[in-house]
């Protein structure tokens, strides 16, 4: 069995796109006795995950329960404002290595999601390949662009950027202009002078059709519920 670690979303499905992502690979994977998901979850602060809002959940005790057949387990943050989210990642990191130690488990993946924790990941990488296992990235995008950070946290954006491309195994990549941008600034930077490992997976893909008619009246329902009409989307090539 591939066992798989995911840090950084804040929750299962209630937040934003990374908390929709894991709850739908967990999701579409809960047959699948080939994988076993370990997310890690906010117990507290902006975004926490409330385990009693789903539907099928195993308690496991007051920090882990499963759901969709996935290993949850919750890290509780201090009140440190914005910098909580680099505590939480590097806590949920430590728990995973402790974990893998713990249950000798064999070629884990690590799957670390957003670029936080740069100043940290030559530690992890280090610890995590001792323990046989593997670290990929899941870039976000511009973090280090947006106006909406001081222009300190900006630069410090960047350079964590730098330091998680080059201390992973694979960079997987939601964008093609996210991929390209991975390889034009840290080529030739990674480990070793090597090029960055990448991957490109279309963000927000449904790849199954849906079993539903055009007149099927859940989603016509639907439809007259967000105020939509059939065929009214925008289309970007």
């Amino acid at each position: 069995m591939q066992h798989v670690f995911i840090v950084g979303s804040k929750s299962l499905g209630a937040y934003g796109g990374y908390e929709t992502f894991v709850y739908k690979l967990t999701q579409y994977h809960q047959n699948n006795k080939e994988i076993k998901y370990h997310v890690a979850c906010k117990a507290n602060g902006d975004g926490y995950m409330d385990e009693n809002k789903l539907a099928n959940v195993q308690r496991i005790n007051d920090t882990e329960f499963e759901f969709q057949s996935a290993h949850c387990f919750k890290i509780k943050g201090p009140n440190i404002g914005p910098a909580v989210a680099i505590y939480y990642d590097v806590a949920a990191l430590q728990y995973c290595c402790e974990y893998i130690k713990k249950h000798k488990i064999e070629n884990p993946i690590v799957y670390i999601l957003a670029c936080r924790i740069g100043t940290f990941m030559a530690h992890y990488y280090k610890k995590i390949h001792k323990l046989g296992g593997k670290i990929y990235l899941n870039p976000d995008g511009h973090e280090w662009m947006r106006a909406k950070w001081s222009a300190p946290i900006r630069k410090y954006w960047k350079i964590s950027e730098k330091q998680m491309v080059k201390c992973c195994d694979l960079v997987i990549c939601d964008s093609i202009n996210i991929e390209k941008y991975i390889h034009r600034c840290y080529d030739n930077k990674g480990l070793c002078g090597q090029d960055p490992q990448t991957t490109f997976i279309a963000y927000g893909a449904e790849t199954r059709k849906s079993t539903l008619p055009d007149n099927a009246p859940q989603l016509l329902d639907w439809y007259r519920e967000k105020g939509l009409h059939a065929q009214e989307y925008l289309y970007m090539p």
